[in-house]
């Protein structure tokens, strides 16, 4: 890796092939199970999990994680351009769409 202006270079998430570990759009975003557990591997004491995608009991922890997520992702769907917020195949509502936001 290069050195830049005192920070390092960041390897390019790819989302598809060898060492993809995202989901493409069309199967809902996000990270895969593989992914997660590479991140976690990578970076230990890591408490990164996969979406919350099943039927959970009102205000269990999963329930709580979700609330969470769609709270949060509202905003960036917000903040993002028109043409990202109007297409139903974007990569945010993909995920939202997973999450059952």
């Amino acid at each position: 890796m290069t050195e830049r202006a005192g920070t390092r270079a960041r390897a390019i998430k790819r989302t598809t092939g060898k060492g993809g570990n995202y989901r493409p759009t069309k199967s809902g975003a996000g990270m895969t199970e593989k992914g997660v557990k590479a991140y976690r591997a990578a970076n230990p004491g890591s408490k990164l999990k996969t979406a919350v995608t099943g039927k959970v009991k009102a205000g269990s922890k999963a329930a709580k994680r979700r609330k969470s997520y769609c709270a949060r992702s509202l905003g960036q769907l917000k903040r993002s351009s028109a043409k990202t917020r109007n297409d139903p195949n974007s990569r945010i509502r993909q995920a939202r769409r997973r999450w059952k936001c």
